[in-house]
């Protein structure tokens, strides 16, 4: 590894706070692409659409999460038996109904944005601007979208 300016030992803890928050992305990113499949209802096509759009996000902000844990040269955790020991988010084995879904994804979007903020606390202790950047754009993200998902159920 080159030196990036940031101590392996503060590249190995920020990296561990990037796995949750890449477990996090991944779980919320399965959760939301089944219940765009299954959605039913009087607002089917207006959550298709909307769960649609979301798990598209997730699925880039994944990306974006692993790449920058090598860019701290630490392997990114890719299994879904890993995924679901680093995760806070509770799998949805079954089919709810669409009240129940937006619910789930709030509570979702929620734990992720948590997770952020605890990732961000590290890499700021680290002096690792560029994660802290990329954390602060996944927190406003997930904050967002709680809010638009939160408005469904007024």
């Amino acid at each position: 590894m080159g030196n990036i300016g940031i101590a392996k030992k503060d590249r190995e803890a920020i990296a561990k706070q990037l796995s949750k928050l890449l477990a996090d992305t991944y779980s919320l990113y399965l959760k939301t692409h089944s219940f765009h499949w299954n959605v039913t209802g009087p607002h089917f096509n207006s959550l298709h659409t909307m769960f649609e759009t979301q798990y598209n996000e997730l699925w880039l902000a994944a990306d974006e999460i692993a790449e920058r844990i090598r860019t701290l040269d630490v392997f990114a955790p890719g299994s879904y038996s890993q995924f679901a020991k680093l995760t806070s988010i509770q799998e949805e084995p079954g089919v709810p109904d669409w009240k129940d879904m937006v619910n789930q994804l709030v509570e979702g979007h929620e734990i992720a944005a948590q997770t952020a903020r605890d990732a961000i606390k590290v890499a700021e202790e680290g002096d690792d601007e560029g994660t802290v950047d990329m954390l602060t754009g996944r927190l406003k993200a997930h904050e967002k979208t709680a809010w638009m998902l939160r408005a469904l159920l007024k």
